[in-house]
């Protein structure tokens, strides 16, 4: 049968439902959600059902790296810098030192049971280096696992940030196995520079992102997505044109903008979480339909054995010397830590560049890479709550359990209410919200003007007249919200004892 347009389009819409439904049983098997979206596209490929043939490595690599970058900015923009400050030297030693020393503990030990050579095994083990966000928050949410000790933001902060080191030594040891590249000593200025240009595109780039939505003004909001997009893609392509690293670069300024003061932020930050969702399920169809069950079988026995030694040996002996130097960090928190490097979409990804290469043996490695990623998800995934409880990094059952609307009400709802009218010698009359630069635990929540009512967002102009009803959690903070909007007069008392 010829498949036209609307073929095309129905069973597209039936693998993304077939996706989420899957999805609805990932939390009570403790299976992150995005390997059984790696399921269904395996079960509608060629060894499946056969309903897609696909063997397309550039398509699924171009589609693989376009989610990233979507993944990777709405993970920026989700980063909050107070609870990321505590662990960030932390977090930045298990990005780098840690990806380092996985990838060479994996690379020799490889050639001891496979045939493939130092530099091909030291390829493989960058390929897997990288743990995965997505895979590990999966389960930290649909297990309720509620962690001390900061564990939660570290583990947050390694999995965003940990990608750019592995793409760069995925990258580099196909250029030196091509002869493109001197020798492995040589990859030490590439590194820096690499990554000194991505950091810096990065933070200057959100640095735009953010005066660029607050003065732009555009005359329809849902442009404002669109521009945020453009401004996305031109931050990865931009700073790989010029040598640097895009997937930092792109982190970095996900990371300044979130947080930022900017207009339409919590409808632009909830679009991108939509958005990195949809091209993670894409991503994981595409990548279950490119792979050939039939073809990883005969690798399992290898693939277990690398799976091992990623897991028992290199993981723990990369966190345990990467957080050396930290004296916080205990024994128990390490073990926790190791045990959390689970992998998922990157490898997997990346495992598609020697395809590309063409290298000798990209085939075998793509495969062991695959089974190692399923090893690794299966095993450490299903047994993370009862690893938390063993290790004695779980919250005790004592603290009060929070659902997403206690949150919500927490964090918006809560405090001091007070009314207030704009005068028309307001030094706030004809500024946007935005630009008024309120406390973060501050905000204007209800505007009654002309005889309607209106819920502002950063791009509202305050009007001479205009009624507000504002609400911050201290006192103090809305006395410094009323200084913002020229009533220094005013005051609000403390409540009362």
């Amino acid at each position: 049968m010829e498949l036209h347009v609307e073929h095309m389009l129905l069973l597209g819409a039936l693998l993304l439902f077939a996706s989420i439904l899957a999805s609805k049983t990932s939390g009570r098997l403790g299976v992150p959600t995005l390997i059984l979206f790696l399921a269904v596209g395996m079960i509608a490929g060629s060894d499946g059902l056969g309903l897609i043939y696909f063997d397309n490595a550039g398509f699924a690599q171009s589609m693989g790296i376009i989610a990233l970058v979507f993944i990777l900015f709405s993970g920026g923009l989700d980063t909050k810098q107070e609870s990321v400050r505590p662990v960030l030297g932390k977090g930045l030693a298990l990005a780098t030192a840690g990806v380092l020393i996985t990838a060479v503990i994996v690379g020799f030990a490889v050639p001891l049971f496979t045939d493939l050579s130092v530099m091909e095994g030291l390829l493989l083990g960058a390929i897997v280096s990288s743990t995965d966000a997505a895979a590990v928050f999966t389960i930290l949410r649909s297990r309720n696992l509620r962690l001390k000790a900061n564990l939660r933001p570290l583990l947050e902060l390694e999995s965003g940030s940990n990608d750019p080191m592995g793409f760069f030594l995925t990258v580099s040891l196909i250029g030196i196995i091509q002869g493109e590249h001197g020798s492995l000593w040589s990859l030490i200025p590439s590194f820096f520079i690499q990554m000194s240009i991505g950091a810096l595109a990065g933070w200057g780039m959100g640095r735009l992102m953010t005066f660029t939505l607050n003065r732009i003004k555009l005359q329809f909001d849902g442009l404002y997505p669109v521009l945020l997009l453009a401004l996305m893609m031109f931050t990865f392509a931009a700073t790989d044109m010029i040598g640097g690293n895009g997937f930092l670069a792109v982190y970095l300024a996900g990371v300044v903008l979130g947080n930022s003061d900017f207009i339409h932020k919590k409808s632009l930050i909830r679009f991108y979480d939509g958005q990195a969702w949809l091209v993670q399920i894409v991503m994981f169809l595409t990548l279950g339909l490119l792979v050939f069950p039939k073809q990883v079988v005969p690798v399992m026995g290898i693939g277990l054995l690398i799976s091992v030694v990623l897991i028992v040996v290199a993981r723990p002996i990369a966190v345990f010397v990467s957080l050396a130097p930290f004296r916080s960090a205990t024994w128990r928190q390490k073990a926790f830590l190791s045990w959390v490097g689970l992998r998922g979409a990157v490898p997997i990804v990346f495992a598609t560049y020697p395809l590309i290469a063409g290298l000798e043996n990209a085939q075998f490695i793509f495969n062991v890479v695959f089974f190692a990623v399923l090893t690794s998800v299966l095993l450490q995934g299903s047994t993370l709550p009862l690893a938390a409880r063993l290790l004695r990094v779980e919250r005790p059952k004592g603290f009060k359990r929070e659902s997403a609307l206690d949150l919500e009400l927490n964090k918006e709802l809560s405090g001091t209410l007070l009314g207030l009218v704009v005068p028309a010698d307001s030094s706030a009359v004809d500024h946007l919200i935005v630009d008024l630069h309120f406390p973060k635990d501050a905000q204007i929540i209800l505007v009654e003007r002309n005889g309607g009512f209106t819920s502002p967002d950063g791009a509202t102009a305050i009007e001479a007249g205009d009624r507000l009803m504002v609400m911050a959690k201290k006192p103090e903070k809305l006395n410094e919200l009323i200084a913002r909007l020229g009533l220094e007069k005013t005051s609000v008392p403390a409540p009362a004892e």
